[in-house]
């Protein structure tokens, strides 16, 4: 990569079926208890899906992705994640947002998430975009060596 990134230039681009094996890797590196290829591809290849990658510098690099889906009048957030050093920088907004965009055009109503409670940058990012607290999940969250966690559920009214 030459120079350095200007993160007011990051492209959304819908991710499909053939993204699949570069989205599983992604989420392998970000997340503990990540979806394999054939997870992913199941969720890209179903109707109802809507996945965005993020990207940006010259050569294009991914920096993120957001995958949710449609059900009737509702949509949900299933995983997000932004590479680490490009964390901070409006990435996951900007993935948020596009994912809003999108299930207001399907005329969905309302959006939902679920969030750990110890994440508090990711938390704090869906309060200002405007999601709200409907709920917990005592102990969704189980980890290796640690004790499980709660899930904060949001939901965000379009």
């Amino acid at each position: 990569m030459t120079g350095a990134l200007d993160y007011r230039h990051v492209s959304i681009l819908w991710a499909g079926p053939e993204h699949a094996a570069q989205l599983a890797e992604l989420h392998k590196d970000l997340f503990e208890q990540s979806w394999d290829e054939g997870s992913v591809t199941n969720l890209l290849r179903h109707p109802g899906s809507i996945s965005f990658l993020a990207r940006l510098g010259q050569p294009l690099q991914t920096a993120g992705f957001i995958m949710g889906q449609l059900a009737a009048d509702e949509a949900e957030i299933l995983s997000l994640g932004v590479r680490k050093e490009h964390q901070r920088h409006g990435i996951g907004r900007k993935l948020v947002e596009a994912m809003v965009r999108t299930a207001r055009k399907a005329e969905a109503r309302r959006l939902f998430l679920e969030v750990a409670e110890s994440n508090p940058t990711a938390v704090a990012l869906y309060e200002r975009i405007g999601f709200a607290e409907i709920g917990r999940r005592k102990g969704y969250y189980v980890r290796a060596g640690a004790r499980p966690e709660d899930a904060l559920m949001l939901a965000l009214a379009l």
